[in-house]
């Protein structure tokens, strides 16, 4: 018995000019950083901290997780090319079987995970914002920008699930003619409803700082390698392992974050800014 399945083979431009040509995963990306900037300045807002640092914290945050996701793609996953074409590592271009730029082609999240964790380590020093207190506002966002990462990856056809016999099986044309589960979509679902779940809890019951951090990480890396097991694998060395390359790397994070939310879970909470800075603005009062 044959099922319905929806055929899908967008193009990869929203618009082509020809000369100019807006990508849909760029546009999603795009949105990932312009969504999670509202909703970032709303929590300064909210907490009486500097709205002119949200510039800065964009800048550090944007560059942190391309790095680190980038960074992350070259060591995890495919490394043995890497290694040999160390230029395209750093580099949105390929040389291999002739020059063209293609721009990043390869982001881990995992390493983006990392990436942002430093850049924000580095922009609390700076800026004397309490770690943990920046840890939890911007894990607050990263499953809504995971949200729009994953929608660019459906309109990509990329990340694609195993064969599926449901009635809702994607097929992929870009790949074959086999229905298959639409991995991102699921993904991009359970993101934007974690997302929504630690908005709520937050607003209800304000934590200490960090809390809220280790809940976002725990949740993300337990999904992460709960749709693992119907994802086709993402390098070929990954056949045939219990578990893959991303379930691997997702459990240090599952850990960290159990944790995390174990240590603060009776803290109460704190203010945002450093001592020095705070003990300035009274004086300053």
């Amino acid at each position: 018995m044959s099922i319905a399945t929806i055929i899908w083979n967008p193009g990869d431009s929203l618009i082509d000019l020809g000369f100019f040509a807006l990508k849909y995963y760029s546009l999603f990306f795009l949105l990932a950083f312009v969504f999670s900037y509202i909703v970032v300045k709303k929590q300064f807002i909210k907490y009486g901290i500097d709205v002119e640092l949200m510039d800065s914290l964009t800048i550090y945050a944007v560059l942190g997780t391309l790095i680190g996701a980038r960074l992350g793609h070259v060591l995890f996953y495919d490394f043995a090319y890497f290694s040999q074409h160390p230029l395209e590592a750093v580099l949105p271009v390929t040389f291999t079987p002739h020059f063209r730029i293609t721009g990043f082609l390869g982001l881990a999240s995992h390493g983006g995970g990392i990436g942002i964790m430093l850049s924000l380590i580095l922009f609390s020093r700076k800026f004397k914002v309490k770690l943990w207190f920046l840890l939890d506002q911007v894990a607050l966002v990263v499953p809504l920008a995971g949200t729009f990462i994953r929608l660019g990856n459906l309109m990509n056809s990329e990340i694609i699930g195993k064969p599926a016999d449901v009635s809702w099986a994607f097929v992929f044309l870009r790949d074959d003619n086999i229905p298959r589960h639409p991995a991102q979509l699921y993904e991009a679902i359970a993101y934007l409803l974690i997302f929504g779940f630690v908005y709520l809890m937050m607003k209800k019951y304000p934590r200490a700082s960090g809390f809220y951090f280790g809940m976002v990480i725990f949740l993300i890396f337990c999904f992460r390698i709960a749709i693992e097991f119907i994802k086709e694998d993402q390098s070929a060395f990954e056949a045939g392992m219990l578990l893959n390359m991303g379930q691997l790397l997702s459990i240090p994070f599952i850990l960290t974050g159990m944790v995390i939310m174990y240590l603060k879970k009776g803290e109460e909470e704190q203010t945002p800014m450093k001592e020095e800075v705070t003990k300035l603005r009274t004086a300053k009062q």
